[in-house]
């Protein structure tokens, strides 16, 4: 018999491991039906809650945010299947271990006909190499594949892994589902239903509320409050608004600045001030801040957006851009929010053309196309002797020489290949708020 202690080491004490275990991980449920949200892939008649009720999982990817149920859904996988289960650490693993683990699953598959499901918590934390070990075993069957992952599986998983895997979407949680999970931690035996709490519903909202989602953050605040609570003669524990106010003072901001969460609250402030929402623009920009964003990262996207959603349809926009770029530079934060608000209000409500983008890269498409047409003649510099000889400058009209439009002033920039070509058009601009 295999010995995979070494690679997944297992308490001796279990019933003391369970007693003082945080409360999110005492609570976490045992079967689909406790497990709270999540209907759009583990409601009734769902493809995934089925597969897993007939014991036919594929090999997939969860992907979700931070307390979204990944890891206890794995668990709830591992009670249900006949297949052997084994759970990895994708920060803790070597590839030997995986290797090991991979030619035990191989063997008992060939000599008992028995899969084994292979769980990997937080899989974008495998580098390509680990990734590479896994595939092999994939791809004949020895082992079903399921990763857990905070951050976009396009990104961080490698093809041809991802390929052989299904990807189930997690969502963040309600925050009524939240109070539903806050709710059974107070009446469940496992959690504090062996305590006398008080608690009012409007405070468990306030948590629910402050956890954005994330049960494990609800739970951990409940736990820490109940924990801290004055305990009355009567034994019991009253949860007081102050608190829990004192608890959460500071709201939680799921925010990663090398995550796809950073792409995305940079994108929805992009294109908030491209469409001319002022409030969308400044509720995204206060997201980025507030969760600790490099302002002058900020101030760059919005130097770019100044050309190229904005141009000559009001030229002072890149002035204002560029100068909360140097204001965000000059006075740091937290006074540079001030100026990163004005940048935001002004290009937010300037008209809005992309003629500048336009007319650069319909430039840029020659310019790739024709890279060798020589300078005109006229419009060479003749700087010395030997070139004026060959006629370099011959004809060149010095625009000042002339009266405004005079038709003799008139004069071919562009090579012969390329005369006649309009690349820059003034677009009508589009409505600003």
């Amino acid at each position: 018999m295999e010995d995979t202690r070494a690679l997944f080491p297992i308490s001796g004490d279990e019933a003391e491991a369970a007693r003082t275990a945080p409360l999110a991980d005492r609570l976490r449920p045992r079967t689909l039906d406790e497990i709270v949200g999540q209907d759009e892939v583990l409601g009734p008649g769902k493809p995934l809650r089925r597969l897993i009720e007939r014991d036919q999982l594929p090999s997939m990817i969860l992907w979700g945010p931070p307390g979204s149920g990944k890891t206890t859904l794995a668990r709830v996988i591992a009670h249900h299947t006949r297949a052997h289960f084994l759970r990895f650490s994708a920060v803790l693993g070597t590839i030997k271990e995986i290797r090991q683990a991979m030619l035990v699953a191989e063997k008992r598959r060939r000599t008992q006909g028995r899969r084994t499901i292979l769980f990997v918590d937080e899989v974008h934390h495998l580098n390509r190499a680990q990734q590479d070990a896994f595939l092999p075993f994939v791809e004949r069957g020895d082992v079903v594949f399921i990763g857990a992952t905070t951050e976009n599986p396009s990104f961080q998983v490698i093809a041809p892994l991802l390929s052989r895997c299904h990807v189930f979407v997690l969502k963040p949680l309600s925050e009524d589902d939240v109070l539903v999970i806050l709710r059974r931690a107070l009446a469940d035996e496992r959690g504090l239903g062996h305590l006398r709490v008080e608690i009012e519903d409007a405070l468990l909202r306030t948590i629910a509320a402050h956890a954005a989602g994330d049960a494990r953050v609800a739970l951990n605040v409940l736990e820490l409050a109940v924990n801290s609570a004055e305990r009355h003669p009567d034994g019991t524990l009253r949860v007081t608004e102050d608190l829990v106010r004192e608890i959460v003072r500071r709201p939680l901001l799921f925010y990663d600045k090398s995550g796809e969460e950073h792409y995305n609250l940079i994108s929805a402030f992009i294109k908030s001030v491209r469409h001319s929402d002022a409030d969308a623009a400044l509720y995204w920009l206060a997201r980025m801040l507030e969760a600790g964003e490099d302002p002058l990262f900020i101030a760059r996207r919005l130097v770019i957006l100044a050309s190229e959603d904005i141009g000559l349809a009001d030229p002072q926009a890149l002035v204002q851009a560029v100068a909360a770029m140097q204001a965000v530079h000059f006075v740091g934060l937290p006074e540079a929010k001030l100026a990163l608000t004005q940048a935001t209000l002004y290009l937010a409500r300037a008209p809005k053309s992309n003629a500048v983008l336009r007319a650069y890269q319909a430039a840029e498409s020659d310019a790739r196309a024709h890279p060798r047409e020589p300078v005109p003649l006229h419009l060479r510099n003749p700087v010395t002797a030997l070139v004026r000889d060959l006629g370099y400058g011959a004809g060149y009209r010095y625009i000042h020489d002339y009266e405004p439009g005079a038709p003799e002033a008139e004069m071919a920039c562009l090579p012969e290949s390329l005369r006649g070509r309009k690349y820059f058009e003034e677009a009508p601009n589009a409505a600003s708020k």
